[in-house]
């Protein structure tokens, strides 16, 4: 601390050219520097130390609404006389504990004050509380004749109470200083930003589908949800991508062996249980390969593996994992489900919803909203229909007494068996629909569809020319239910064909 007799400095402190308004180029050249260090929009600055006020009048001449702060009675009446008409404001106190009761600031600027407070470490504490959340400090120091605080020395007090601090090294400008300078002359900005930015856990999830079903494990031994429902799940680790912690998580948990190509993003979900923390999970849709069965890889946190309906999950569920799940099969990308302390983290049947979808940008204009099948038969049309828009990745979606439907997305495909129906069978060769195409993943899945269409009530037509019925190079197959109704299911080696001669 360095005792100084400010009273009686007050009148001659502006005849150092960095200290008063007679020097226009030093004026102008602090004026410049204010203007990039405080908010280019109207905000409240406090100028501790202000002296004569000269900063708290270039800082009120580019709009801010300034408060200055000086402990010399003789300096405050010179700082009001000279910010006489700009509607500042000038008190006199101590710059460590400014006399401003529980007001907030955008802008702290002190400039030559910390190297004189007797204890800087409590002062910049206390000036952190009186800042705005992103509001910042604008300290200007220097070293003088081995007297000061050095940049070094100021940063390690400010990295107690944040990470963003911007240097400036002033000595160079002579400008500011009417003359060459050879000591150690800077500003430091610092924000008024936590010393630890908030992190969250990011978590994956698998939805496996096997049809309409969809592959659950029962927590055990974990300490967390055991005795619920939950999908094949972890978080990612460092270093780690959301794909590959997937990936890894379903080898683990599961005895999946996945590829990177079999994934499919569901849905991104931000959730927090009841007392824990913010989480950011990625859910990931994989379709069953019977060649490849799911096993419980971890019985000693797994109780029960099984498949379940998507149309009627079971209540027994932790509360986040049946949200995102009555997501995905909504055709929502982007959820929210925060718990509040307290809370169950097991879903409650009618209980209070936590689950909130975001709406994603675009355009909605012209996009298929969804396409409604007539039948004769909703029974018929639902066995064969459920299990192709199924294993196409549709998933049930209303339920009524003439109708079903399935949904992919924003879109859906209804079947209706309407009251209104009138006599006569549906056929492709009439003006009117002709058929539905739905893109597969490939020709395997294309073969695999193929074969098992029959089944279900579905057959192959043009089976001569398949799967090239649509012209060389389109590979698709060709199938109508019994109703008449026919579906393409082009394989996305396939390209667009020429207008194919079929019927």
């Amino acid at each position: 601390m360095t005792t100084i007799d400010w009273d009686a400095m007050a009148g001659s402190f502006d005849e150092e050219p960095d200290h008063g308004p007679p020097h226009p180029a030093v004026r102008d050249a602090w004026a410049g520097r204010l203007e990039s260090w405080l908010p280019a929009t109207r905000g409240d600055v406090l100028d501790l130390g202000c002296g004569t006020g000269s900063l708290s009048l270039l800082a009120a001449g580019q709009g801010h609404r300034v408060t200055a702060v000086d402990r010399s009675p003789r300096m405050a009446d010179l700082a009001r006389a000279k910010l006489a008409g700009t509607g500042a404001e000038v008190l006199v106190g101590d710059a460590a504990r400014p006399p401003v009761g529980e007001r907030a600031f955008d802008v702290i600027v002190a400039r030559h004050v910390v190297w004189l407070l007797p204890d800087p470490a409590a002062a910049l504490e206390h000036w952190f509380g009186l800042l705005k959340p992103g509001g910042r400090l604008v300290l200007v120091e220097g070293v003088w004749n081995g007297t000061g605080l050095s940049a070094t020395a100021l940063t390690a007090l400010l990295s107690a109470h944040t990470e963003r601090i911007h240097h400036e090294d002033l000595a160079p400008d002579t400008r500011l200083w009417g003359k060459e300078v050879d000591d150690e002359r800077y500003a430091l900005i610092a924000r008024a930003m936590p010393p630890h930015r908030h992190t969250e856990v990011v978590d994956v999830h698998l939805i496996l589908r096997r049809g309409p079903d969809v592959l659950l494990a029962r927590r055990a031994n974990t300490g967390y949800a055991d005795g619920l429902l939950h999908m094949p799940s972890g978080h990612a680790e460092d270093g780690e991508d959301v794909r590959e912690a997937m990936i890894r998580e379903a080898a683990e948990e599961i005895g999946l062996d996945l590829d990177p190509d079999e994934l499919r993003v569901a849905l991104v979900m931000q959730h927090r249980g009841p007392g824990g923390g913010a989480r950011m999970g990625w859910f990931f849709v994989a379709e069953y390969d019977p060649e490849r069965p799911p096993r419980n890889a971890e019985p000693e946190k797994c109780s029960e593996l099984d498949w379940f309906p998507l149309a009627a999950l079971p209540d027994d569920m932790v509360a986040y994992c049946r949200a995102g799940l009555d997501g995905y099969r909504a055709g929502e990308h982007f959820m929210i489900h925060w718990h509040r302390d307290g809370e169950p983290i097991a879903y409650v049947p009618g209980g209070a919803g936590r689950d909130v979808p975001l709406p994603t940008a675009g355009e909605a204009t012209g996009r298929v909203h969804h396409i409604e099948l007539w039948v004769a038969d909703l029974a018929a049309a639902e066995r064969s229909w459920g299990w192709l828009l199924g294993r196409l990745g549709h998933v049930p979606y209303q339920h009524w007494a003439h109708g079903r439907s399935w949904r992919r997305g924003d879109a859906y495909v209804v079947l209706e068996q309407s009251p209104d129906l009138v006599a006569g069978d549906h056929d492709r060769r009439r003006p009117g629909l002709n058929h539905l195409a739905f893109h597969v993943a490939d020709r395997a899945a294309l073969d695999a569809l193929t074969a098992e269409a029959p089944a279900y009530g579905w057959r192959l037509l043009f089976p001569d020319r398949h799967p090239y019925a649509g012209g060389d190079g389109h590979c698709a197959a060709y199938l109508e239910d019994p109703a008449g109704h026919e579906v393409e299911l082009v394989s996305a080696s396939g390209r667009a064909p020429e207008p194919p001669g079929r019927s």
